[in-house]
This record gives C-alpha cells, sequence and structure tokens, in this order.
C-alpha cells in the first residue's frame, strides 16, 4: 500500500494533485480510497488531502506516522503535517512560503526559512524545489502541483513514475494544457 499527503494553501492545486495520483493508481489496477479537508481553503486557508492505494485500503485518512510520502506545497504546511510522515518517509516541498492571513493581520514576518531549516535538520528524504522557477520557466504558476508531483515520482518513494503521471495527465487534463505541464515534469 501507499500512503501519500498532500499540504498546501487553497488555489495552489492540491487537491487535483491527489486526483491525479488516485487515478494513476486506479490505472494500475489498485484500489484507491482518497479524503481531502479543505476548510476555508477558497480564503488562503489549509488544504490537506490523505491518498491511499493497494490491493485493500479500509480506510482514506492516513493513520499518523504511515505517509509513505508528504508533498507540501508551502513549508509550513510540512511542518505542520510531518506527524504523518513514517520514519523514513519522504518529504517533497515547495521552497516558496506563502504567508498566512493570521501572519498579515499580526504583522508576523514569515517567510519559510525557519520551517525549511527545520525539515532539513529532521528529515532525512527531502527534496525542496524552487516552484517559482519552474512556474516562471512554463509561463504559468498553475503547474506548481505537476511539479510537485513530477518531483515526488523522481525521487522513487512514491507509487507512480514519471511515465504514470504523464498518463494521468494526458487523461485527466484538457489537451491544451499538456504541453505546459509536460514541461514542468521535466523541470522538476
Amino acid at each position: 500500500m501507499s500512503n501519500t499527503l498532500l499540504c498546501g494553501v487553497g488555489g495552489q492545486g492540491t487537491v487535483l494533485a491527489s486526483k491525479l495520483i488516485a487515478f494513476a493508481a486506479m490505472e494500475k489496477g489498485e484500489r484507491v480510497r482518497t479524503s481531502e479537508t479543505i476548510g476555508m481553503s477558497q480564503r488562503g486557508g489549509c488544504v490537506v488531502s490523505h491518498v491511499r492505494a493497494g490491493e485493500k485500503v479500509d480506510s482514506p485518512m492516513l493513520p499518523k506516522g504511515s505517509a509513505d510520502v508528504i508533498i507540501a506545497f508551502e513549508p509550513a504546511e510540512a511542518v505542520r503535517n510531518i506527524a504523518y510522515l513514517k520514519k523514513g518517509g519522504t518529504v517533497i516541498v515547495n521552497k516558496k512560503a506563502v504567508k498566512p492571513v493570521t501572519a498579515s493581520l499580526t504583522g508576523s514576518d514569515y517567510d519559510g526559512t525557519e520551517a525549511l531549516e527545520y525539515l532539513k535538520a529532521n528529515i532525512e528524504h527531502l527534496t525542496v524545489i524552487d516552484g517559482d522557477d519552474i512556474c516562471e520557466k512554463c509561463g504559468s504558476s498553475k503547474v506548481l502541483n505537476i511539479a510537485l508531483l513530477a518531483a515526488a515520482a523522481k525521487s522513487g518513494a512514491f507509487g507512480m513514475t514519471v511515465d504514470e503521471l504523464k498518463n494521468a495527465i494526458s487523461k485527466r487534463i484538457p489537451e491544451k494544457f499538456h504541453e505546459i505541464n509536460f514541461k514542468a515534469v521535466e523541470l522538476a
């Protein structure tokens, strides 16, 4: 069974990413269960998606300490959800911080640096991607989710290969967006 937790902020493409993972697993004949917690995501709130795939999956929710991979669209979200990571698990994180509404209201200077330092000091299998750079090279901020999925696939710790990701993109994303998404896969 593979257990993946995706976490980010509303509008970053977390839910679509979880659907692509689920689709790729179903294409391989695996059973899949997913669950999203989206709360106030439309207002910049936290989004967490659980994806479990395998021969037998009873529950969509990952128990703490069971995630093979955490795909974090933002550093603080990675730290906030780190209790879900299993020992020896992998974290894929975008280095750009998204300042939460509470930080904006209180005048906090959150920039993600402390969260990234914590991850680097505590996670053995960590990949930090520069999502902004990849999005800029692709010409769209909408490919961050694909870049993170590609980095996870390339890590080897994920239940999906790069080819399986490309297949999911081909079948689940409108054709007019294929080229830009395939470019994000290559750049990740």
